[in-house]
């Protein structure tokens, strides 16, 4: 059982900068991929980033490529997603994933892969 908890969001203007954290409790969070996902208003919860078990292995969908990264510290059960250069089209809620069904790769990731989920965290970005 793994569970965790998102903080860092808040509203920003575009051209700022966020760093999401996750942190996580419960044990072998060090055997889990992770991932941020978000869901913007009206829209399905899509994939932002994933974070394979070590952190040797990263992906970024499309849109965030150059803006934000994923990173994790194993010892702290902690992950984190640094967001530059917000875009008012990066406004949605944030979530905090965890995963060991690794089967078809990081970009694959879909909700109903993930184990376990966090509350989220809203970011909100004005122009």
């Amino acid at each position: 059982q793994v569970q965790l908890v998102e903080s860092g969001g808040g509203v920003v203007q575009a051209g700022d900068s966020l760093r999401l954290s996750c942190a996580a409790s419960g044990r072998s969070f060090s055997t889990y991929a992770m991932a941020w996902f978000h869901r913007a208003p009206g829209k399905e919860r899509e994939l932002v980033a994933a974070i394979n078990w070590s952190g040797s292995n990263t992906y970024y969908t499309d849109s965030v490529k150059g803006r934000f990264t994923i990173s994790r510290d194993n010892a702290k059960k902690m992950v984190y997603l640094q967001m530059n250069s917000l875009k008012p089209e990066d406004t949605a809620v944030y979530y905090c994933a965890a995963t060991r069904r690794l089967y078809n790769g990081l970009g694959a990731l879909n909700y109903y892969d993930m184990d376990y989920w966090g509350r989220g965290t809203l970011v909100t970005v004005s122009s």
